[in-house]
């Protein structure tokens, strides 16, 4: 093993309920369109990778906005208002890393691990979560930021990992997977590289059965619950 690939969103924060979910509530509401996404409807709707194929999901099964003759570029506005307001709310702080995540990016760092984000969220916002959740100095230590619109298919198409592995130059059974949805753990798998879970409220129920191992998070002393040498002892 020698590198270790964090999905964003799920996996470094809790980013979805009370961030994505709340932007893209106030970028539907500055567009004065009467649309709100309940944390039940957002959950059904995660499971559409990406926040333009998400939007665009959800008008194509519930009705476009009225007088809306141009979809992509509504869709690109959106996008643009959705990621301006997420990034208000990382800034402020209100979103803090998830448990365990600090601890285990030091440890790689300790180790002289590879380290690399792929995400299909907008690289801004990406590039904001690990400024400031991170921090600079860790964030420094990353090889590979991949996110939003650097490949032409989302998760779980493995593109992104695939793109990893060569930005990284190395090969795909060097690489751990850190995720939280069953998409990114396809996309993972069919990139030929080895994954572990961090669930979340979203995604507990889901099916990780090709998972090499799911936890509910990485986990602060007294309770971790994925340390490296968990994982050497697991991909052996």
């Amino acid at each position: 093993m020698k590198a270790i690939i964090f999905d964003c969103d799920g996996v470094l924060a809790d980013t979805e309920r009370d961030g994505h979910r709340v932007a893209f509530n106030k970028a539907f509401a500055k567009k004065g369109f009467e649309i709100e996404w309940s944390v039940e409807l957002y959950g059904e709707l995660l499971k559409v990778s990406g926040g333009k194929e998400r939007m665009r999901h959800y008008f194509d099964n519930y009705g476009w906005p009225a007088g809306v003759e141009d979809k992509d570029a509504l869709i690109k506005e959106l996008h643009k208002l959705k990621t301006d307001y997420f990034m208000e709310i990382i800034e402020s702080g209100q979103l803090p890393l998830r448990p365990g995540v600090a601890r285990f990016v030091d440890e790689a760092i300790d180790a002289d691990m590879t380290l690399a984000i792929c995400s299909t969220s907008a690289e801004r916002a990406v590039n904001l979560v690990a400024d400031v959740l991170l921090g600079p100095e860790r964030k420094a230590h990353f090889n590979a930021i991949l996110a939003g619109d650097v490949v032409s298919k989302k998760k779980p198409d493995p593109e992104i990992y695939n793109l990893a592995s060569e930005r990284l130059n190395l090969e795909p059974s060097e690489c751990v997977v850190i995720e939280d949805t069953r998409v990114g753990l396809l996309a993972a798998k069919a990139a030929g590289m080895h994954c572990i879970i961090t669930t979340n409220g979203y995604t507990k129920d889901e099916d990780f059965t090709e998972a090499d191992l799911v936890v509910s998070e990485l986990g602060e002393t007294p309770n971790v619950q994925v340390t490296l040498e968990t994982i050497l002892c697991r991909i052996r």
